[in-house]
This record gives structure tokens, sequence and C-alpha cells, in this order.
């Protein structure tokens, strides 16, 4: 059985920064490509961030210089470290594996991340 499973997510001030992780089970995780998505009430969902099987990394304009996202295959798990954080960056946070060889996709549950004074 397949999940992913975030964790991290919370109430947090603007300015401020958290960790999200994504705990992978089920897959083999090196083959797959990760991403984070987000969705903020009434809008649809985004991508994020995104990170390749190689490690190549990919974000959005919107969170570009205060996201990082990162992989430890070793540890079947994903990270998105999440800093200066803003009010519009209040949103469920997914997490995302796809690979097209073998064309299989999953997606966790969600963590609420809400960024307010």
């Amino acid at each position: 059985q397949v999940q992913l499973v975030e964790s991290g997510g919370g109430l947090v001030q603007p300015g401020g920064s958290l960790i999200l992780s994504c705990a992978a089970s089920g897959i083999i995780f090196p083959i797959y490509d990760m991403d984070w998505y987000r969705q903020a009430p009434g809008k649809q969902r985004e991508l994020v961030a995104a990170i390749t099987r190689s490690g190549t990394t990919h974000y959005a304009d919107s969170v570009k210089g205060r996201f990082t996202i990162s992989r430890d295959n070793a540890k079947n798990m994903m990270y998105l470290q999440m800093n200066s954080l803003k009010p519009e960056d209040t949103a469920v946070y997914y997490c995302y594996a796809t690979n097209r060889m073998v064309a299989r996709d999953y997606w966790g549950q969600g963590t609420q991340v809400t960024v307010s004074s």
C-alpha cells in the first residue's frame, strides 16, 4: 500500500519559518519525481516546488528564494524548508509522487499551513 504522509504544518507568524516533511512508503522512492503542491481556499491547486529523481529542482516564482525543496532517498523522505513566510502562503500543502515511465502517481493527504499574526 502506497502512502505519502505530510507533517510539519501549523500556524506561524509572517516572516517565520516552517519545515514540511513527506514520508513515502510502498514505492521505490528514488525513481519518483517528487513535488509539493498547495491549495488555498477558493483557489486551484498549484505547484510550489519540484525535485526530480536526479535532484534537479524547480520553484514557482512566488516562492523562489524563500522555499527550498530537498529529498533523502535513503530515508524515503522529501522536505520543504519555508522561510520568510507570507499570509499568501496560507494553504493546504500536498506531497505528490510521479513516475511517468510506470504511469503511477500518488498524493498525500495534505498538511495545513497558516501564516497569520
